[in-house]
């Protein structure tokens, strides 16, 4: 073979070799962009979501998305009327303290005279009647008077009592002479529900107890009379 041919061939392969190397610098290079583009997709996409999470968290906490908080929940119950509810005029319902019997002209009372020693009314759940004169001072400090008769299911009246358990400003008490088996009092307010389940529960509660409707408000709800 001659020297030229060998030249010839050496230089092809040296050629050879030189695109070899090429190739697989090439081949490095894209794989390392693929890489990267990967991570960086990936880390976008983290990213997002992670900024779609906190802005739907941000938005439930300022109350303009997502499921309402319980504050807003209780203004919700606390606005619009109670369906059945009955109204007297706070100006009529006198509110003088006396030790002789008032009579009153609904069952259970919604205001007037009464005793000058107020219910405990600090979530009290009384298991017997009380004096209609002790329970109305409480109804002038804003408490709400839960009350049942023999007809209200056991079921409801343990429910009712565990709000009202809860409730300060709250009490609750068998009623015989009332006309339905669960009825809810305030000052000047009253409405019959159909169980402790029934939605105008939680919206009495809301709307009365320490409401606009209340004489005194933050007057006590301790310190006055217990049950016998």
């Amino acid at each position: 073979m001659s020297y030229d041919r060998r030249a010839r061939i050496e230089q092809m392969r040296n050629a050879d070799r030189a695109r070899d190397r090429r190739n697989r610098i090439l081949a490095v290079s894209l794989s390392a962009v693929v890489v990267a583009g990967l991570v960086a997709f990936g880390s976008y996409t983290i990213l997002d979501k992670s900024d779609s999470d906190g802005s739907d968290s941000s938005m439930t906490a300022d109350g303009k998305g997502g499921t309402p908080s319980a504050g807003e929940k209780d203004e919700n119950l606390a606005t619009g009327p109670i369906e059945g509810e009955k109204s007297w005029d706070a100006k009529k319902l006198t509110r003088n303290h006396v030790t002789d019997a008032v009579d009153y002209p609904m069952k259970p009372p919604v205001g007037g005279d009464h005793d000058p020693v107020w219910m405990n009314c600090d979530g009290e759940v009384y298991k017997k009647s009380i004096p209609d004169m002790n329970a109305v001072h409480a109804l002038e400090h804003g408490s709400v008077w839960v009350t049942y008769t023999d007809d209200a299911p056991a079921t409801d009246v343990a429910k009712l009592a565990d709000r009202v358990s809860k409730t300060p400003y709250s009490l609750m008490s068998p009623y015989k002479d009332q006309a339905g088996a669960i009825m809810l009092t305030a000052w000047g307010k009253q409405v019959a529900v159909d169980g402790a389940d029934d939605p105008r529960v939680a919206q009495f509660f809301a709307h009365y107890v320490q409401g606009p409707q209340t004489p005194e408000p933050g007057a006590a709800c301790t310190g006055g009379r217990d049950g016998e």
